[in-house]
């Protein structure tokens, strides 16, 4: 699962807009604003998640869930290889 909190973090980390993350991932610009204006997690079609965490996972980035450690603790992102 990814909130809409983690999704702009993860774009600001990658310094991409949301254009470029939706070519990234294969959707549409307005599904993407869709997401980023969600009340915490992202609810929507599991392809549309599937290709959202997919394209960042291969972008780099790494979702912190709730119980994961994590320095700051809670939810989060960072790079893979744990550099913020």
């Amino acid at each position: 699962m990814i909130t809409a909190e983690q999704l702009r973090a993860a774009r600001a980390l990658l310094g991409i807009d949301q254009r470029k993350l939706a070519e990234m991932c294969g959707l549409s610009v307005p599904t993407i604003q869709r997401m980023e204006q969600s009340d915490g997690v992202i609810r929507g079609n599991v392809d549309s998640l599937m290709k959202l965490t997919a394209a960042l996972d291969a972008a780099g980035i790494e979702l912190i869930g709730d119980g994961v450690l994590s320095p700051g603790g809670g939810r989060g992102v960072r790079r893979k290889g744990g550099k913020a």
